[in-house]
């Protein structure tokens, strides 16, 4: 015997580009079908989506003043850039700078009119932005809906900490009235517009609202916090370019006046805030430069007052050039000294001796004290008296450049803390484009909802092809060792007599064979009954057994067709519902189940009883079921079936038993130990071929040969299936 698998895994192997394409093809309708659907529903949601706006803004980060002489010195000496872009976006997302535009806004309210699933968003936008101003009447008598037009401004909402975040319900009502309802549905409190009302721990005001009575609008209000996170993940701030300065900043919003709105806030109040900061900071070192000036004015008086009574002594001693030369180099390597020591003293009130900062600026003084020292080598070759002179004219210079850089200082210090600009500007205003929605992109929408339908489309003829792998080829079955005596096509005409069947019972037959004789099927059993015809002539008896694998094989259908067309050659037959479970002879031959073999061999009935006769072929006979009874097997193995068929063989030219599937019961076993031939019938596409082979072997553990297979249901396939064609053959008109 064929292993099954090996058919199987050589059906896999052939697998081709062909049998592909064939697949596509047969599975086409289901595709368009998939495929359309995701079309259609692309273009809703294309149609109906609540555009999103996209609202940008941008501003100017510049180098701050240095605030101390030294500073820019400083600041190379730190390699620092001349952008601040990057400390300023966190400074502009801070909480600090949103939440003064969440509270302006009063964004942590949230307001908004429920509409008809699905389509009212859609069909509201499209109202109010056809008849701005106007309120569109209720459809069908849902007023709990805003069907457009409708709006509700809150001017004040407080509520105890239980109902932050949950929605609640507001309920317009006549003449400016409303009522408040918690989550569950019950009254919070009632009230009417431009009133504050409260209840229940709730206080609210309401500046406008317009609605039909009984509109409906979710209330929520938030948490700042709440809020205010989930702003800063909205606002986008990058920099545009590297190290340049200027900040771009995006917000994406349905409402396109909110979106300004906010960034505006936003730029706003993160200007003011740079502003702030700079005067307060200016204000810090001026204190500090303040501090610092009596002190250095102290210093230049006693300079002044040594010079001059050194050149009182020494009677109006001059410098040479040699001395001036090296007076000027001291004076502004100590001006630097100078200025770097005071400069210390304020990064010390900001920083610790381990930071960056702090460690540069000690570096660069040692550096400058370094040179004063090789100066002072150059200075002690010098006459005492040029030595002290110059000692004292260097103390009188340095304190001098000092004190005049520090009241400098000072009044530009002094200016910044009473200025109002500080080193960030607006470039451009918040704008958004209302002509061009960043969502939906309606093209890709409809283009990627199409694919994406076609690609599951795809993927579920696939999928489906995997996991059905019913037989679909004669080949296959004859692999397992049975010989394919037939392959029956579909047949449209019989699906159309079985549904007519289901609908009525008017105890008529609805035999394929009689009322459509050129049907392809009727054709295929024709040359089944040739067949059969060589097949029999080694056979024990005239029994002809059809059983199956597994039911819905069509075995009914081949049995009283194959009758019928056998009839048609002249053949007396009888056709036996050998399934006393389930058996279905009885709607096609036309009557009811009852008085059929289940009586007869229990002799209730006697055999002219059970035999029933077909109006339109004499020579066709059929016995029904009969009754279900509790015991079927046990009532085939009883001598009386075995009397019951020894009693029909000689009337009958043909007898053939319709059996009960062999994987589902023994049923079919017993009575094929009385048949003189046995076939089994394959549906296309629904029995395996591991269950045709376990079915086969089934009947060979019982004593039953099984000589062949009839192929029944064979569909055309695009992809070289349907193996055995049948033509229509009609006669000329």
């Amino acid at each position: 015997m064929t292993d099954p698998r090996a058919v199987t895994q050589r059906n896999d192997e052939e697998l081709d580009l062909g049998a592909i394409l064939g697949t596509l093809v047969d599975n086409k309708w289901l595709i368009f079908a998939i495929t359309g659907l995701f079309l259609a529903c692309s273009l809703a949601y294309a149609l109906l989506a609540t555009p999103i706006y996209q609202a940008d803004a941008m501003v100017q980060v510049e180098q701050k003043v240095p605030e101390l002489p030294g500073i820019s010195a400083l600041s190379q000496t730190l390699g620092a850039s001349n952008s601040q872009a990057n400390t300023e976006i966190a400074l502009i997302t801070s909480r600090a700078v949103i939440g003064k535009a969440v509270d302006d806004l009063k964004l942590d309210i949230n307001v908004s009119a429920r509409h008809f699933p699905m389509i009212g968003t859609g069909i509201a936008r499209r109202f109010a932005n056809a008849n701005p101003g106007v309120l569109a009447a209720p459809w069908l008598g849902f007023n709990r809906y805003d069907w457009g037009g409708s709006k509700l401004d809150l001017q004040r909402i407080e509520v105890p900490d239980d109902l932050l975040g949950k929605v609640m319900t507001l309920v317009a009502g006549e003449n400016g009235g409303y009522t408040l309802l918690n989550p569950e549905g019950d009254e919070l409190l009632q009230g009417a517009v431009g009133q504050i009302a409260t209840g229940h721990g709730v206080t609210l005001q309401v500046g406008s609202l317009k609605a039909n009575p009984g509109t409906r609008f979710d209330v929520r209000r938030e948490r700042a916090l709440t809020t205010i996170n989930q702003l800063q993940q909205a606002i986008q701030a990058t920099e545009k370019g590297k190290d340049s300065g200027i900040i771009g900043l995006s917000y994406q919003n349905a409402s396109p006046k909110l979106a300004v709105a906010l960034l505006d806030r936003v730029s706003e109040w993160y200007v003011r805030q740079n502003v702030e900061w700079n005067a307060a900071e200016a204000a810090n070192s001026l204190k500090f430069v303040q501090e610092q000036l009596p002190k250095v004015r102290q210093d230049l008086d006693r300079a002044q007052a040594a010079l001059n009574a050194f050149q009182i002594q020494a009677k109006s001693v001059d410098i040479t050039m040699q001395t001036k030369a090296l007076l000027d180099q001291s004076v502004a390597v100590e001006a630097n000294i100078q200025q770097l020591r005071m400069q210390q003293a304020d990064v010390a009130r900001r920083f610790t001796p381990q930071h960056p900062a702090y460690r540069a600026l000690m570096q660069q003084i040692g550096q400058l004290e370094q040179q004063k020292g090789d100066m002072e080598k150059q200075v002690g070759a010098l006459p005492d008296t040029q030595q002290e002179l110059l000692k004292l004219t260097r103390d009188v210079d340095v304190s001098n450049q000092t004190y005049t850089g520090l009241l400098n200082q000072a009044q530009q210090l002094d200016i910044a803390r009473a200025g109002k600009v500080g080193n960030v500007h607006i470039v451009d205003n918040a704008q958004v484009d209302v002509t061009s929605p960043v969502k939906p992109k309606k093209a890709m929408v409809v283009f990627g909802g199409t694919f994406v339908g076609a690609f599951l489309a795809f993927g579920l003829v696939f999928v489906r092809q995997m996991l059905n792998r019913g037989v679909e080829e004669p080949s296959v079955i004859e692999q397992l060792g049975l010989p394919v005596y037939a392959s029956v096509p579909v047949s449209p005409t019989e699906h159309e007599i079985a549904l007519s069947d289901r609908a009525r019972s008017d105890g008529r037959h609805h035999l394929l064979a009689i009322s459509s004789p050129a049907d392809l099927a009727t054709e295929a059993l024709r040359s089944l009954r040739t067949s059969l015809h060589f097949a029999r002539m080694e056979a024990k008896n005239n029994i002809l057994m059809i059983s199956g694998s597994s039911p819905e094989a069509g075995k009914t259908f081949v049995s009283a067709n194959l009758a019928a067309v056998m009839a048609q050659a002249g053949q007396r037959v009888l056709v036996i519902d050998g399934d006393m479970r389930k058996g279905t002879l009885h709607k096609v031959m036309g009557g009811r189940p009852n008085n059929g073999l289940s009586e007869l061999i229990s002799g209730q009935i006697d055999m002219e009883t059970a035999i029933r006769p077909i109006a339109s072929l004499e020579n066709l006979h059929y016995i029904a079921r009969g009754k279900i009874p509790p015991n079927p097997s046990e009532l085939l193995m009883n001598q009386r079936f075995a009397e019951v068929m020894d009693q029909l063989m000689p009337r009958y030219d043909l007898v053939l038993i319709d059996t009960p599937p062999i994987l589902a019961v023994t049923d079919a076993s017993i009575i094929g130990h009385m048949a003189g031939t046995c076939l089994l019938v394959v549906r296309f596409g629904l029995n395996q071929a591991r269950e045709i082979a376990l079915a086969r072997q089934r009947f060979a553990q019982n004593g039953v040969e099984i000589k062949g297979a009839i192929f029944n249901a064979v569909e055309r396939r695009s992809s070289g299936y349907y193996s055995y064609g049948y033509y229509e053959y009609k006669n000329g008109t």
